[in-house]
């Protein structure tokens, strides 16, 4: 999943990725992160996602980073904001409100761009990814936020001999793998969705579950 593959899905529209209402789960479970309404929420791959939309309307700051300019154009376009706009060695940076949405590759953040971020919700970064990205993608993500953040995370699993990624399957013990030695894993809901996915489903997928879960940190 090199940086080109996701560009072109966004020039082409096709992006069906997108959820085009807010995440029923992020509804659901945020209580659980115990988080107050001030917290600042760090959004991975966050495209145009009306999830930080709704994080926002709670009252939080919303921190995000995103490779198509593209996308984030469109966020704010929706949103009838105009954010101001500056350079940093790596990432156009978009600002508007409490929004701050970095343009550019998640693997150039560091810690100082994150040193606010109280909570990581990943609904569709850990998926996007094929397995050798996910290792490196948890290994930055545990060292540039805070070591007080919570995360709620969002994965998909099902066959993956059935469908090439992504969305990639991710499972629990993967999860647990990659995160458990910084942070106590709890799963919080474990459905089935094929019946939900019409989209994955015609890509062949006999198997689909949705998994979320609270990460604490140790």
């Amino acid at each position: 999943m090199e940086r080109e593959f996701w560009l072109q899905r966004w020039a082409s529209g096709n992006t069906g990725f997108h959820q085009d209402e807010v995440n029923p789960y992020l509804t659901r479970y945020w209580h659980s992160l115990e988080v107050p309404s001030d917290a600042v929420v760090f959004v991975p791959l966050c495209g145009k996602s009306r999830d930080m939309q709704w994080l926002h309307s709670r009252g939080h700051a919303v921190v995000g980073v995103e490779l198509s300019r593209l996308a984030l154009e469109v966020f704010f376009r929706e949103g009838g904001l105009a954010p101001t706009e500056t350079r940093t060695e790596s990432f156009e940076v978009f600002r508007a409100q409490r929004y701050t949405l970095y343009q550019g590759d998640f693997f150039d953040l560091t810690r100082e761009e994150l040193r606010d971020v109280d909570v990581v919700y990943d609904r569709a970064s850990l998926i996007a990814l094929p397995p050798e990205m996910r290792v490196r993608y948890s290994r930055h993500l545990i060292d540039i936020v805070p070591r007080r953040a919570v995360m709620l995370v969002i994965t998909l699993e099902y066959p993956q001999i059935e469908m090439a990624g992504p969305p990639f399957s991710v499972d629990e013990e993967e999860v647990r793998r990659l995160y458990e030695a910084e942070y106590a894993v709890e799963r919080l809901a474990d459905d089935d969705v094929l019946a939900l996915n019409g989209r994955l489903r015609d890509r062949g997928i006999s198997r689909l579950r949705e998994k979320v879960y609270r990460l604490a940190p140790r």
